[in-house]
Formats: C-alpha cells, sequence, structure tokens
C-alpha cells in the first residue's frame, strides 16, 4: 500500500528529442566474464538495431584481462560486429589503475576507501564492479572535452530495444538518472524459469516504478540504467566490496539529490532455468541488499526516517514467504468465524478478513499486469495461457516459502562478509531465437548481413 501511494516518474516518449548536437555521448558498457559466444553475439545482434547516431554512442566490452577465452570470443565477434570495442580490465596492480585510485584519495564521498577496515585496499574483487570501475574512470579520462558525456551498462544477455538511447536522450533533460524496466525472453523454458520471470514481473515491472517518487530512496537494477559520467565521479563510481552495485550506488545518488526517471520500454534477459541456478543468484541479491542497507546508510548520513525507507525497499522481498503462511491461516480463522465458531478475537479476525481482500487485490492486479507484459515477449495466446497456468496463486505459494532459502543463506553471506567473488549466474543464450525474430520483423538483421 506504500509503495502505491508513490508517484512514477516516467520518461515520455512523446517529448522532443533535443537537437543533434546536444544530444547526449552514451558509452554504453558491457562487462563479461567467462561468457558464451553465441550470448554475446545475441546481445550485439540486438545492439546493432539501435535507433540512434553512431556518431554519438559507444558500445565497450570489458572483459578482465585475464579471462582470455571470452576476449578471444569477443575478437571474433568484432569482425561481424565492428561498432564494438574491446577494454581489457588489468589487474589492480597495474599503474593504469592510478587514475582511480587518485579520484579517490581526493573524494571524500568515497568512503569504502577512507574509513572501514578495507581503507585504501586496492586488492579490489575480481568482479563486475570492479570491471565498471575502472572502465568508468578510463571513460572519463578519455573523454575529457565531453560535458553531456552519459554511462550506460547491461549485463551480457541484455538486449535493449531499439529506442533505448532515445529514451535516454529524452529523459535526460529532465531527470539524473534513467532506469529501464527488464523482461524475462525465456518466461516459459521450465517451471523454475516462470518462477523467475515472475519476480521481475512483480519488482521490476510492478513495484519498482514506484522508487522514482524523490521522497523514496532508490535501487538501480544494475542493467539498462544511465548515469551522467560527472555525477558518478563526483561521487566515487561504484562500491567494490558490496555483492551486488546497484542498490547502494542508487541509493548514494538519492541522498544527492539526484532524480530518477523510469524507461517503460524493457531489455529482455534471461532467467535461470533451473531452481538451483535461482537460488544461487538471489541469495548473491539478498547479500547485497543486507550489506547496502547496513553501514552505507550511516556512512551517507541517512537520517533515521529515511533509513526506514530505504529499508521499505527490502520488505516485499523480505516477507514472500510470509503469504505462505498468513493466507491460509487467515482464510482458516476467517472461515472458523463465519461458521460461529468464533473462539478467535474479533481483531484477529478483521486482520485476517483485511489481510485476505488486500491479498486478492494485489494478486489480481499483478497477474493483470504479468498478462499484459507477457505480450512483450510472447505472441502466441496459448503461451501466454500457459505461462499464467504456470505462476497460478497456488504455485506462487510454494515458489514464495522456498525464497526461505536464498534469503537464509544470502543473511549468511551478509554475516560472513561473503559475495567478495562474482558468483555469476551461468547465460545459455535462451532469447536467441526470440531476439532474432524480434529484429528480423523490422529488417534490421537483413540489412545488418
Amino acid at each position: 500500500m506504500y509503495f502505491h501511494s508513490l508517484r512514477v516518474q516516467r520518461v515520455d516518449m512523446d517529448d522532443p528529442l533535443p537537437a543533434d548536437a546536444e544530444l547526449p555521448f552514451i558509452v554504453l558498457l558491457y562487462p563479461v566474464l567467462r561468457e558464451l559466444e553465441r550470448t554475446m553475439e545475441t546481445t550485439f545482434t540486438s545492439l546493432a538495431k539501435l535507433d540512434y547516431p553512431r556518431s554519438r554512442y559507444r558500445v565497450v566490452a570489458i572483459p578482465n584481462a585475464n579471462d582470455t577465452e571470452t576476449i578471444a570470443s569477443l575478437q571474433r565477434l568484432t569482425r561481424a560486429f565492428p561498432f564494438v570495442e574491446i577494454l581489457e580490465v588489468p589487474p589492480t596492480v597495474d599503474p593504469r589503475w592510478d587514475v582511480v585510485w587518485n579520484a579517490w584519495d581526493a573524494n571524500p564521498k568515497v568512503y569504502w576507501w577512507h574509513r572501514g577496515k578495507r581503507a585504501g585496499v586496492k586488492d579490489l574483487p575480481p568482479k563486475k564492479t570492479r570491471q565498471l570501475i575502472y572502465a568508468l574512470y578510463q571513460v572519463a579520462a578519455t573523454h575529457r572535452d565531453k560535458t553531456n558525456l552519459v554511462i550506460d551498462y547491461i549485463d551480457a544477455d541484455s538486449c535493449p530495444p531499439a529506442d533505448h538511447f532515445k529514451a535516454a536522450a529524452i529523459g535526460l533533460q529532465k531527470f539524473d538518472v534513467l532506469q529501464a524496466r527488464n523482461i524475462a525472453g525465456n518466461l516459459n523454458a521450465s517451471l523454475a524459469a516462470a518462477f523467475h520471470a515472475f519476480d521481475h514481473m512483480t519488482w521490476d515491472g510492478a513495484k519498482y516504478g514506484h522508487l522514482s517518487d524523490p521522497k523514496q530512496p532508490y535501487w538501480v537494477l544494475g542493467k539498462g540504467l544511465f548515469f551522467k559520467v560527472d555525477d558518478l565521479i563526483a561521487l566515487g563510481g561504484f562500491h567494490p566490496w558490496i555483492a551486488i552495485e546497484d542498490p547502494e550506488v542508487g541509493e548514494r545518488f538519492w541522498k544527492n539529490g539526484k532524480t530518477l526517471g523510469i524507461i517503460d520500454n524493457s531489455l529482455i534477459e534471461e532467467v535461470p532455468e533451473t531452481f538451483g541456478e535461482g537460488i544461487t543468484q538471489r541469495k548473491r541479491w539478498v547479500a547485497g541488499f543486507f550489506q547496502s542497507l547496513g553501514t552505507p546508510l550511516k556512512e551517507m548520513d541517512f537520517t533515521f526516517g529515511e533509513r526506514l525507507r530505504a529499508w521499505t525497499n527490502f520488505l516485499p522481498c523480505m516477507s514472500l514467504w510470509v503469504n505462505t503462511l498468513g493466507i491460509p491461516l487467515g482464510v482458516w480463522a476467517a472461515w472458523r468465524f463465519f461458521t460461529g465458531d468464533n473462539y478467535l478475537p474479533l481483531w484477529l479476525v478483521v486482520l485476517s478478513v483485511f489481510n485476505i481482500i488486500a491479498f486478492t487485490i494485489m494478486i489480481v492486479g499483478l497477474y493483470m499486469r504479468t498478462w499484459t507484459r507477457t505480450g512483450l515477449v510472447l505472441e502466441r495466446t496459448i503461451d501466454r495461457i500457459g505461462y499464467m497456468l504456470m505462476v497460478n496463486p497456488v504455485f506462487l505459494m510454494i515458489w514464495w516459502f522456498i525464497w526461505i532459502i536464498p534469503l537464509t543463506m544470502g543473511f549468511f553471506m551478509y554475516l560472513t562478509d561473503g559475495g567478495q567473488a562474482w558468483q555469476r549466474t551461468e547465460k545459455i543464450d535462451a532469447n536467441n531465437a526470440l531476439v532474432r525474430s524480434k529484429l528480423d520483423q523490422y529488417g534490421v538483421l537483413r540489412h545488418h548481413h
């Protein structure tokens, strides 16, 4: 109820684009680690259709320098996709990292560098965040002459829509930070994939947009987002010691007065098709949520009220399993009352009835929104119906109860300072056929070949 009381600040695609000379110069960063070549090819196929002046953007893949297999794949792919550049991320002992250390030395907002048990530690964990930090400062140094410089980054499997950069050019005239929604393209691949995709339906597709209300501390989603480079440099870039970078950097932007706008047109991504992979992914998220809601909020001088509001971002995820117990108990309590066996206190019965009604309204709204969003990736009505049957309320209750596992594992990772290694989610190029089908509708592939 609290989330739905917050306004959604959307990018209006009917607003005019800035003049050509004032279009932001966008550098899309593509962090990869031991990725399948065909997964990256699918993403590059999608990027080839971006509807934006070629002179106003770069696409920069950022593998670790010791990830020779991925680098070899990228070098082969650049023959077919010459717009892709490769920036290898060296070990942190390399002198090319000095631009980062010097900037952090001079910036008091980089609290993890100046205070705490890892103050001044340069041996950053070799994961996505480290790649983004290095690339950010290298890009800023390379483009010192550009005043309208913007960073975007995506995951290995992310396939942005053709108007992704146009949405940024429009939205950045009004907002400081932009976040595109995400949707899974392989949502019908398995029962596990259906549940994992529904997590995005409920969060990315429904509740998340309300975080753009200026009074609510926000997170970003870790892909399909845009920052002004000067703003990000001023705040010290990304925090390298948190399992996932997106909640903390969003909180830092919000605390420093940077507004968030939502891009409704969604990136297509893939979700894990097994429960084991999904739990591995979600425990990492949970660890990052706990980490970003502890010491960082104190270091950023969040007030008590602001910290409470920041914690509400985690509450929907943290309380998923409660529905599995609470709703059946509520139905039982109400039924016993209405059959005359009213040994329960009246206030408890009223609470039960309220919860049942609230849950019914919530789930109906979620299903209506989910049905609409399935149309973004499923063309046949029978496939959309099949997906809705897999995420029926009974199955959802079971899945939400299973969430206890990644919540517990993630909390243990938080207590033991885990998440420093990149526990990557294996990408299997699940959306190849979908992306190529959508592109072929517009003749993009025919033109490309």
